[in-house]
């Protein structure tokens, strides 16, 4: 078969399978190019799942009359300036679009309408394209000072195979939404309005640029629930600034749907963003939950490759080290501070476990005048409050206290350090966690503070401190390490061998020793000693695995971590104790001193804390 020059059309076509995969696609790039006009107030229609109809409407500076018609055609666009020698740099892209692809691809494969007033001029122009096939300029009405409505009828009717692959009206709206998400979540200061079918499901008004207003338009878009339980999150490091929020542990999710990455304001999907996230997480989310996060990266063009894929969902930085610690240190900075605070959803959760009763709801209906249970008088009054007193002991009392005093007898069973005890300058209510009231069924102390109660899970929340513990002694000195009596070598394909013998040094410090031997193989002298008698053959596989998805070794962490948290379990106040009051407060104390403290080692909660406020409304007091 003789090679052939293929058509235009063909060409478009071809490219459109690669930029317009789908109506959220194509959504994709006509609002980035709204977006590069300066548009400050963009809507978006959809009909059919996208595949009936599209229309994107913005207030940005429009297309001149004479580059319309350029608009359409295949690798032209204006985001691209050449230098005096007519060369183009590729590595200085300040735009969201530059490929000129998006347009041409779109207009082979479906009836493409663009309606534009440039903010030069007085007229509106309009041109069509139908399969491939331009039609002429035309006048035409448009209701805005300058912009452009760009409309999208039939998509993929000049394909009718591509059809065949597309999910349901209801799936494909479902993209178009999370698409708008995204793009909203990047530009707060531009106002959006999302229709489908008819119907306004998003609309979201401009907001002041600035942190500020970006976690108003992230609360719009994620819910209050994660506005009141992100941390912020602002560093930088050799001129790549990292923003955003990212929440609180106990505000983790089953799987990462609520993981929104960007690099210089465009959605984007890497893996070493994704592997940098979830290592920063690794000592407080088990592994099948995922930590919420909405973050920023802000880097210069010249180190960043955006020209990866023709959907630009792709990057690669120059120094990717560089940005996976920048991710990593910065998320672990805002947990630590965070110290033991744990989300407000754990205190909705047992609210809502609550069953308000009105009354017996089973036995005898109580009287008055009927005998009364055992241990209890019918009440008929009290005619002054000595009697009330008389009846159940205590009662005026402000609070029946567990504790005789303030002591801190019992501090060592569980601290080595008793110096928070030994003096104490201020009432225990006004203490984060308040005083220890009670334990109940041995597991749970009951602590009341200044404007609410806390319920403290004894045996998660110590387990917490011993594990800080420990990762705080194995940060002071070397893994402890045990020699193989006979050094195992493991077969790998060449670039894993590669890839893990280049991270020698970093396995080292974590108590594995490794060397390559020969190509496809390493050898490995030496383990974590806390590992015990370990799959050596395995862990260097999933080490292997690691290093190629995430670009670190999260197994070997992961399982060292394992340990410690096994460790920190058989070494902490089990369930089943009873504790003394001493005991629960001093408890109570080191959790306040700790970071971390509000969720155990697997992202659970180690404490409840209701309000006075949230009470009151259980009783029907507010």
């Amino acid at each position: 078969m003789p090679i052939r020059r293929l058509s235009p059309e063909t060409v478009n076509r071809i490219a459109a399978g690669e930029v317009v995969e789908r109506p959220a696609s194509a959504i994709k790039e006509l609002v980035e190019n709204a977006l590069d006009a300066g548009g400050t107030n963009i809507e978006i229609q959809a009909d059919g799942g996208g595949l009936t109809r599209i229309l994107i409407a913005d207030d940005g500076k429009g297309i001149p009359r004479a580059e319309l018609p350029l608009a359409i055609e295949r690798h032209a666009t204006s985001k691209l300036e050449p230098d005096d020698a007519g060369d183009v740099d590729l590595l200085r892209i300040h735009t969201l679009g530059f490929r000129g692809e998006a347009l041409p691809s779109i207009g082979s494969v479906a009836r493409l309408s663009i309606t534009t007033r440039s903010r030069d001029e007085t007229d509106a122009w309009a041109i069509q394209v139908e399969g491939g096939e331009t039609r002429p300029l035309t006048p035409a009405p448009f209701p805005g000072p300058h912009g452009a409505r760009v409309e999208v009828r039939d998509l993929f009717y000049a394909t009718p195979a591509r059809l065949k692959f597309m999910k349901s009206e209801r799936a494909e709206a479902m993209a178009i939404s999370e698409e708008i998400k995204r793009q909203a979540m990047a530009h707060e200061a531009v106002a959006f309005t999302l229709s489908l079918d008819g119907k306004v499901t998003l609309r979201l008004p401009a907001e002041h640029p600035g942190d500020e207003g970006r976690l108003k338009r992230l609360s719009a878009l994620l819910g209050r629930d994660f506005e009141a339980n992100a941390l912020l999150i602002d560093q930088e490091r050799d001129g790549v600034r990292l923003s955003g929020y990212a929440g609180l542990p106990t505000y983790s999710r089953g799987n990462a749907a609520h993981q929104y990455l960007f690099v210089n304001g465009r959605p984007v999907k890497d893996r070493l963003l994704q592997g940098a996230l979830r290592g920063a997480y690794a000592d407080f989310l088990a592994r099948d939950r995922h930590p919420a996060a909405v973050l920023f990266i802000d880097i210069d063009p010249m180190y960043v490759d955006v020209n990866v894929h023709p959907a630009k969902a792709e990057v690669r930085f120059r120094d990717p080290a560089l940005v996976r610690g920048l991710i990593v240190g910065a998320l672990r900075h805002a947990l630590h501070a965070a110290g033991h605070r744990a989300s407000t959803t754990v205190a909705a959760d047992a609210l809502s476990g609550f069953q308000p009763h009105t009354g017996v709801t089973s036995g005898p209906a109580y009287s008055p005048s009927a005998p009364s249970a055992q241990g209890f008088s019918g009440w008929t009054g009290w005619s002054q409050p000595a009697a009330a007193a008389q009846i159940i002991p205590g009662l005026n009392e402000r609070s029946a206290r567990v504790e005789p005093t303030w002591g801190a007898a019992g501090y060592d069973a569980l601290a080595t350090d008793p110096a928070p005890l030994a003096a104490q300058p201020q009432d225990p209510l006004d203490y984060p966690l308040g005083a220890a009231r009670g334990q109940l069924h041995a597991n749970y102390i009951v602590a009341q503070t200044r404007d609410g109660l806390v319920i403290v899970d004894q045996h998660a929340a110590h387990e917490r401190l011993v594990y800080e513990r420990m990762k705080a002694q194995m940060a002071e000195g070397a893994v402890t390490r045990q020699a193989l009596l006979t050094p195992e070598v493991v077969d790998l394909d060449a670039a894993e061998a590669e890839r893990v013998a280049a991270r020698a040094e970093e396995l080292a410090e974590m108590g594995l020793i490794v060397e390559a031997f020969g190509a496809g193989a390493v050898l490995v002298r030496e383990t974590p000693a806390m590992l015990g008698d370990t799959d050596v053959q395995g862990l260097i596989r999933d080490i292997a695995d690691d290093l190629a998805e995430h670009g670190q070794a999260l197994s070997l962490k992961e399982r060292l971590a394992a340990i410690c948290g096994t460790m920190a379990c058989h070494g902490s106040v089990r369930s089943g104790r009873i504790l003394s009051a001493p005991e629960m407060n001093a408890l109570l104390r080191q959790m306040e001193a700790t970071p971390h403290s509000g969720q155990c080692n697997h992202g659970r909660p180690t404490y409840v804390e209701l309000k006075l406020h949230d009470l009151e409304k259980l009783f029907g007091r507010r």
